[in-house]
């Protein structure tokens, strides 16, 4: 009988299995190290360019804020030189407007039908007495005042009959409040209200 001794292709078996688990092993981990290093070069490269980005955006921003420095002191000088022409315009109007003023209450009154015989004005509100023909001439007057620019609202406040006798003549006396261009109003502050105790 004859005996075959099989202890060294066993472990020649097993030597081989081991060769090939090393290399499966050793493959693996190099495959691993090459995704990992690839991944990483990838995000590397990712980051480099958001940082890229952020620092253009930065520079871009930075530009900016000159122009919005540059344009907030626009806005302000442009703000001071509409308050200077607004006084201007304010005095241009205050300086030309009695005249304006006069102007207008002189073409306004009808020619030998009425005839003014008191004129005040303070503060904007302008008192006129005179005397007229009769009602119609005097209401005709104050429509024409209301159309001028100077005078912004007429108010009669009375009319009386006057007897001129030596020229049998029944005449009218008025008298007229009206609200001029200078009139302003007055803005009044509000007061907080108190909240009462419960």
């Amino acid at each position: 009988m004859i005996r075959i001794n099989l202890l060294p292709y066993r472990a020649a078996r097993i030597k081989e299995n081991i060769k090939r688990q090393v290399t499966v092993y050793a493959l693996s981990t190099i495959l691993v190290i090459l995704v990992i290093s690839y991944w990483s070069i990838n995000l590397d490269r990712d980051l480099k360019s958001k940082k890229q980005e952020r620092d253009d955006k930065q520079r871009e921003l930075a530009s900016y804020k000159g122009t919005t420095v540059k344009m907030k002191a626009l806005e302000q000088t442009k703000d001071e030189i509409d308050i200077k022409l607004e006084k201007i315009n304010e005095l241009k109007r205050v300086k030309t407007g009695p005249v304006k003023l006069l102007d207008d209450i002189a073409m306004s009154v009808p020619k030998d039908k009425l005839w003014l015989t008191a004129f005040k004005e303070r503060r904007g509100t302008l008192v006129l007495e005179g005397t007229a023909m009769d009602n119609e001439t005097v209401a005709d007057f104050m429509n024409t005042l209301k159309g001028t620019e100077s005078v912004t609202s007429v108010e009669l406040v009375r009319t009386r009959q006057k007897e001129i006798k030596e020229l049998n003549l029944n005449l009218k006396d008025f008298a007229l409040n009206c609200t001029t261009y200078a009139f302003k109003e007055k803005v009044r502050p509000k007061v907080p209200k108190k909240k009462g105790r419960r």
